[in-house]
């Protein structure tokens, strides 16, 4: 699939043509030093200028980025108390973080830089991963990792908190299809993976199973702009990549056996950005198509 993939792109520009330097896809290097972020490493969230963003760089309770040359610097440290977990960007810059052990969903505001509970909720076990829809709301993961089951939460783009399901397995991964109509949502324990249909009101329904695997665990997965659905495989050390039926595509290395999340990003949207957990650092990899959010229709 590898080699058929980059056959592709060289023919491609070759019939148009032009030459290539053809670019291997789909294959890992480490970006990060090894042990600058704790082994919570966490959340990652890219911008279009190659840099990343992660939880707990050098201690727990900070968000560290990470520039594409690979150097890394602290850039938050979160309230008294709160650790971050997932993290993402709305379209003007503010960024938003799963504060877990407070049951908040942080923001940090584009301009100003100031940071703010932006939601609460007593009842959450802990928020841990998030996605975003094109119009700015919030779905969070809830698992309660002792008894072995979960939950699901919207937050609007007003900070309003609303259970969408009380009833799952271990909720890690979470996502939002490019044309908003699908929610996604793994569960690590059960290894399960969960497609509703999301309703413009933000509403879940038609609860169905896209895939089941029998070994190994789930965390953090992104969508790309064709719908195919990145899932890190705990303690497997890869990604896989299912189409939005289901099907296996590619399954990548990750040079380490606990990757914890993934974000695309670059300036184009084509590159893939993995936090793992052993050996503390973030790697990346090339892929054929952009995340869901480089779209030009997202959210239209």
């Amino acid at each position: 699939m590898k080699k058929l993939n980059c056959m592709i792109v060289v023919i491609a520009v070759f019939l148009a043509g032009g030459s290539v330097d053809a670019e291997e896809l789909y294959k890992a290097s480490a970006l990060s030093k090894t042990g600058e972020f704790t082994g919570g490493i966490e959340g990652p969230a890219a911008d279009n200028m190659g840099n990343v963003y992660a939880v707990n760089f050098e201690k727990q309770g900070t968000i560290g980025v990470v520039a594409g040359d690979g150097k890394g610097k602290l850039v938050h440290t979160l309230p008294e108390g709160s650790v971050g977990n997932g993290i993402r960007f709305d379209k003007k810059g503010n960024m938003f973080i799963a504060d877990y052990p407070q049951h908040n969903v942080l923001r940090v505001d584009a301009k100003s830089g100031k940071l703010t509970v932006f939601a609460h909720e007593a009842t959450m076990n802990q928020p841990n991963d998030l996605a975003i829809d094109g119009n700015g709301n919030l779905y969070a993961s809830d698992p309660n990792w002792g008894a072995s089951t979960g939950q699901l939460w919207r937050i609007s783009r007003k900070g309003v908190v609303t259970k969408l399901v009380g009833d799952m397995g271990t909720t890690n991964g979470i996502e939002v299809s490019p044309d908003g109509t699908k929610l996604y949502v793994n569960e690590s324990v059960q290894r399960n993976v969960w497609q509703f249909d999301l309703s413009k009101d933000g509403k879940v329904s038609n609860k169905q199973l896209l895939r089941k695997f029998e070994d190994f665990g789930f965390d953090g997965m992104r969508c790309d702009v064709k719908g195919n659905l990145y899932i890190t495989r705990h303690g497997k050390g890869t990604v896989v990549v299912l189409s939005p039926k289901g099907e296996i595509l590619e399954e990548i290395d990750v040079l380490g056996k606990h990757p914890t999340n993934l974000a695309f990003g670059g300036p184009d949207g084509k590159t893939v950005f993995v936090t793992e957990a052993e050996k503390t650092r973030i790697v990346t990899f090339r892929v054929a198509h952009a995340g869901a959010t480089w779209s030009k229709n997202y959210g239209k």
